[in-house]
């Protein structure tokens, strides 16, 4: 009986338990689905004013550089000037041997005396047969012989200045000046060398740095957006001095400390290469750029209205862009996106969603088409 009892027991309490365990069974799978949907960051796409910046590579020259070349001949006789020098303007820079030009000089001088006399000579004769025309003692002719003759010696007198003039300024050549102010290049010539117009070598080279150039190309497309978002209807002077500053990042990546300015646009493109050439203007007072520097410009550019869309919130497949969009009912779908660049960490959006989407923005390599998504909403860093 006792044996009976206990089985009773034991069966009962086994049934309890089963059916405690059916019942919280039933509890677990009556839960709302919504406790297994993900919980994702996620962004509303709004439009925005942003700035980005694209660089091409440039290559920097002084606003003057000179071939320094000798306009006389002869043997150089000094040199005044160090390599790498700084020079003014008109200071002297190399001495040529003078003496055959001075002795042209002379001869110069000296013909111009004798033409001096040749004329007084003249002046005397005219005054002559002036005085015998006038008493009828000679003819006419005489007279106007006499005159041709002072004509002549005056021509040959402006002649022989002019000589004297020009042996004056092929002297002057001997002595070679800088026309500028600025650095001296190498100078390849020794003291001793002979000195020829005609030498394929210049004697030095000069440059004047105090401004550089910055010369770098772009490309026809990028040359197209670039117009079309700068130029509206202004006129291409217009629209270079409406430009914004520039940036030059030298060849460690240093920013330069000074912003410049595009100054011209070539008039036309390089075939060769399918690319226009502009030139920035940086002023240089430290004298830390030098003309065959390299470097890069970088072209600052606002955009108004822009789609920033994080490069996270992003997977690419078959050279497409890919983002995840919040539909009404929770769920994503996924959409091709066309971008227009970066700023920051950030994609600029051209296409393929527009400024109100709830784009997913946090581990969307784990989303499935069609998924439901529980989106914690979050804002997008510029």
């Amino acid at each position: 009986m006792l044996f009976k009892f206990n089985f009773q027991n034991v069966l009962l309490i086994s049934l309890l338990f089963f059916q405690i365990s059916l019942n919280w069974g039933c509890r677990s799978h009556d839960k709302p689905a919504e406790e297994s949907v993900k919980k994702l960051a996620a962004v509303t796409l709004q439009e925005s004013q942003v700035t980005v910046s694209s660089a091409y590579p440039a290559r920097i020259e002084g606003k003057v550089n000179v071939d320094i070349r000798a306009q006389a001949e002869g043997y150089l006789e000094k040199i005044f000037i160090e390599e790498g020098a700084f020079v003014k303007a008109g200071q002297p820079l190399f001495k040529i041997n003078d003496l055959p030009l001075k002795e042209q000089l002379n001869t110069a001088k000296a013909n111009l005396s004798a033409a001096q006399a040749a004329v007084k000579n003249a002046k005397l004769e005219v005054e002559k047969f002036t005085t015998l025309s006038t008493n009828k003692i000679t003819s006419g002719f005489q007279l106007k012989t006499a005159n041709a003759a002072l004509e002549s010696a005056e021509a040959n007198v402006a002649q022989q200045t002019a000589l004297v003039e020009a042996a004056k300024i092929n002297l002057g050549f001997t002595t070679v000046k800088a026309p500028v102010s600025g650095f001296i290049g190498r100078i390849p010539k020794r003291t001793g060398n002979l000195i020829s117009r005609t030498d394929t070598e210049p004697l030095t080279t000069l440059t004047d740095i105090s401004q550089i150039y910055a010369y770098f190309s772009m490309t026809e497309l990028d040359f197209l957006q670039f117009n079309n978002q700068q130029s509206g209807n202004k006129t291409l002077p217009q629209l270079i001095a409406d430009l914004p500053q520039v940036s030059l990042i030298l060849a460690d990546g240093t920013p330069y400390e000074k912003k410049g300015r595009i100054q011209m646009i070539d008039g036309q493109f390089d075939t060769a290469i399918g690319a226009i050439s502009i030139r920035a203007a940086f002023d240089n007072p430290k004298y830390i750029l030098r003309s065959g520097n390299t470097g890069r410009i970088v072209l600052p550019e606002t955009i108004s209205n822009a789609i920033l869309l994080p490069v996270r919130a992003t997977m690419d497949m078959q050279d497409k862009i890919f983002a995840f969009r919040l539909k009404k009912d929770q769920t994503v779908e996924r959409v091709s996106i066309i971008t227009n660049g970066k700023s920051g960490d950030n994609y600029i959006v051209k296409g393929g969603i527009k400024a109100g989407d709830v784009v997913i923005i946090h581990d969307v390599a784990t989303i499935q088409e069609g998924e439901k998504i529980h989106p914690e909403m979050t804002t997008v860093k510029k």
